[in-house]
């Protein structure tokens, strides 16, 4: 199965924790791959100006290759990149595993509507546990529900 992860990727702390997950992922669903936008470079560079055109053009062909995507909905407001790819896998029919670790009230399970109910799954693991590995068991149950068919639960 491949996961593209859309998550907030522009701080050492988001770019650090994505990776740790998607480790822990890989380790709890062996022949799991992870797609890692934060790990796209485009002439040899991240994220430079001059090739955006080109770095977009990158994560919609890993959306449209992978079988499901993993978004991070955490955030008093989800990132705008995560909320538009999630957007553009609902309407290609990709499920979608939402992920919440962040413990704030919102519209429905800490999620503006528009993000919850395109998720075929919510995850929902408060931040006041920080393992990864545990986290990663939650998210595999998941992905593993959507091997199964739409009818999972």
């Amino acid at each position: 199965m491949r996961v593209y992860f859309a998550s907030a990727l522009f701080t050492q702390v988001e770019k650090r924790w994505n990776r740790l997950l998607a480790e822990s992922l890989i380790r709890a669903m062996p022949g799991l791959i992870v797609v890692l936008p934060q790990d796209f470079k485009v002439a040899g560079k991240y994220n430079d100006p001059r090739h955006y055109g080109a770095l977009f053009r990158m994560c919609v062909e890993a959306l449209d290759a992978s079988d499901a995507v993993l978004a991070t909905l955490d955030g008093a407001e989800v990132d705008s990149g995560v909320a538009w790819e999630v957007g553009y896998a609902y309407a290609r029919g990709k499920p979608v595993v939402g992920l919440r670790t962040d413990y704030r009230p919102g519209a429905e399970f800490g999620v503006n509507i528009m993000l919850s109910r395109s998720c075929r799954f919510l995850v929902r693991e408060f931040s006041f546990r920080e393992e990864a590995d545990e986290l990663a068991k939650s998210v595999v149950r998941r992905l593993r529900k959507l091997r199964q068919g739409p009818g999972a639960k």
